[in-house]
C-alpha cells in the first residue's frame, strides 16, 4: 500500500486558520450563532454565502459582513427543509462562487413544551429543520466535496446533544441525532479528505433563547449547571467554528467540540 501521509506543512500555526480562496456556505446565517460564525469565517478570508428563507435578510446580512470584512459575501435564500430548494441553493453557490469548500449548518428551531402537551406537528417541525434539513444539506455538500476531494462540514448541534433538559424532547432528539449524522458523514468522506464534525454550543443569548429571560427560575436552573456560571457571548463561538472549518483541524473528523462553559463536564 502506498504511503499517503501528507507532506509536512510549512505554514505557521496561525496560517492554518486562514481561509483565503475558500467558499463557505452558512445556513441560518442571518442571525444568532450562524451570523456570528459567518462573520468569523469572512474575517479569516473566506468568501461567505449566507442562507436563510428570507431574501431581504440574506442580502442585508451579506452586505453588512462584506462591509465589515472587505470579503465577498452574498446571500442566497432557500428553505433547507425543501429538497428542491436545497439542491438549487448548492447549485447557486457553485455557479456564483465557483466551488464549495465549507458548509456550516446553523439553521435550527427550538419549540418548548412538556411532552404531554407537545403537538405532533410541532415535534415534526423541529425534526424537519434541525435534522432532516441538515441531512439534505450534508448530502448536497458531499455530492460536491467528494469529487473535488476536499471539504469541511460543521454541523451546529448543541450541548443538549449530550444532556437532556425538560420541555425539549424535540430539540434534544434532533440535536442528538446530529451527532450520529455527523459521525457517519465523516466516515463516508474520510478517504476523500472531506471532514465532518459537530459543533455543540451551550447557552448563548440568541434570539431563540431570549424568551427564557422572562422565566428567571429557568434561567437560573441552566446557569446552575454551568461550571462558568454565565451566558456565552456571541463572539465566543467563532474560534471553535473556525478551527473545525480550517486546516487547523485537518486530522479531526467525526467528533464533537463543546462550547458550553462546562455543562457536560458535570
Amino acid at each position: 500500500m502506498p504511503d499517503e501521509t501528507p507532506a509536512p506543512d510549512a505554514r505557521s500555526s496561525l496560517d492554518l486558520f486562514r481561509l483565503d480562496g475558500r467558499v463557505a456556505l452558512v445556513t441560518g446565517g442571518t442571525k444568532g450563532l450562524g451570523e456570528s460564525i459567518a462573520l468569523g469565517l469572512a474575517q479569516a478570508g473566506a468568501t461567505v454565502v449566507v442562507n436563510s428563507r428570507h431574501p431581504d435578510g440574506c442580502d442585508a446580512v451579506a452586505a453588512e459582513l462584506a462591509s465589515q470584512t472587505g470579503q465577498t459575501c452574498v446571500g442566497i435564500a432557500a428553505d433547507v427543509t425543501d429538497e428542491a430548494q436545497v439542491d438549487a441553493l448548492f447549485q447557486g453557490v457553485v455557479e456564483g462562487c465557483g466551488q464549495l469548500d465549507i458548509l456550516v449548518t446553523s439553521a435550527g428551531i427550538n419549540i418548548r413544551h412538556p411532552i404531554g402537551d407537545f403537538p405532533l406537528e410541532e415535534f415534526r417541525r423541529v425534526i424537519d429543520l434541525n435534522l432532516t434539513g441538515v441531512w439534505l444539506c450534508c448530502r448536497a455538500a458531499m455530492r460536491l466535496m467528494q469529487p473535488q476531494r476536499r471539504g469541511a462540514i460543521v454541523n451546529v448541534a448543541s450541548a443538549l446533544s449530550a444532556v437532556g433538559l425538560a420541555e425539549r424532547t424535540a430539540y434534544c432528539s434532533s440535536k442528538a441525532g446530529l451527532l450520529g449524522l455527523s459521525r457517519t458523514v465523516a466516515l463516508e468522506g474520510a478517504t476523500d479528505n472531506v471532514r465532518c464534525n459537530a459543533l455543540c454550543p451551550g447557552p448563548f443569548l440568541t434570539e431563540m433563547n431570549r424568551p427564557l429571560l422572562e422565566e428567571p427560575d429557568k434561567v437560573q436552573a441552566i446557569l446552575d449547571r454551568l461550571a462558568m456560571k454565565r451566558w456565552a457571548q456571541m463572539h465566543e463561538i467563532r474560534g471553535a467554528a473556525l478551527f473545525l472549518a480550517s486546516d487547523a483541524s485537518s486530522f479531526v473528523t467525526g467528533t464533537e467540540l463543546y462550547v458550553e462553559g462546562g455543562w457536560t463536564a458535570q
